[in-house]
């Protein structure tokens, strides 16, 4: 199909592009490292009652003509004024023409313009997770600034009983320029990751969450790891 790609974001449950969205993700990502299609509905229906609170969850979609061809979510957490990007897929036959990168950027504007409309200034930073050997992280680096955190980051198990998944947490600072944080909005970061955007009720009981904090005792911030050479091209 050929014409130009239009972005928007799905804000109703009833929208019919979010099941083409989700089993893009699907497709992309495995059953552990993927919520379940109730959590899609169960954040879009608190989006549609016009609540705006300390979890603000976006869902980006870049359509041409009827066919979905990339989706990219991300969650805004207003008490930290800083967004984080949780999917991001594209069709495996549209990748490599650069809408991986134009999903990030439209969550990166929604997340600031929650930043404006509930504090009056432009959001902090923008975090992700993503596996070490990723060329998309290399690239990200390189071309936007970000720092890969220094520390022993893993996914929760999104599904019961399945393995905790050790991924790189990076930090994109959106004012200013940073080069380590500080430990303690690492800290909230990963309980806000934790808790908010993986559902986990109380991080705290998970020995792997205690872990990463015991790994930042002693520390003031938290500076970049090295990276392993990427290996395969991006697709994005």
């Amino acid at each position: 199909m050929t014409g130009p790609i239009k972005l928007r974001e799905i804000q109703a449950p009833s929208d019919p592009a979010l099941w083409r969205a989700y089993r893009i993700l699907q497709r992309t990502f495995p059953a552990s490292e993927l919520i379940r299609a109730a959590e899609f509905v169960h954040g879009l229906t608190r989006r549609a009652t016009g609540a705006w609170n300390d979890l603000l969850w976006h869902i980006v979609v870049g359509e041409r003509g009827e066919s979905l061809e990339g989706v990219a979510t991300g969650t805004y957490f207003a008490s930290l004024n800083i967004g984080f990007i949780g999917y991001l897929a594209v069709d495996q036959q549209q990748r490599s023409r650069g809408l991986g990168a134009t999903l990030r950027n439209t969550l990166l504007q929604l997340f600031d313009g929650d930043a404006w409309y509930l504090h009056g200034r432009p959001a902090t930073a923008v975090v992700g997770e993503v596996e070490p050997d990723n060329p998309w992280l290399d690239r990200l680096v390189r071309s936007r600034g970000v720092l890969p955190l220094d520390i022993e980051y893993q996914q929760p198990d999104i599904r019961s009983g399945k393995e905790k998944m050790p991924l790189v947490l990076y930090y994109q600072a959106l004012t200013g320029h940073r080069l380590s944080p500080p430990v303690e909005e690492v800290k909230g970061l990963l309980y806000a990751i934790w808790h908010h955007a993986y559902k986990v009720v109380n991080p705290f009981d998970d020995p792997a969450f205690r872990a990463m904090l015991h790994s930042l005792a002693g520390r003031e911030v938290v500076g970049p790891r090295p990276l392993p050479a990427a290996g395969a091209l991006l697709q994005e």
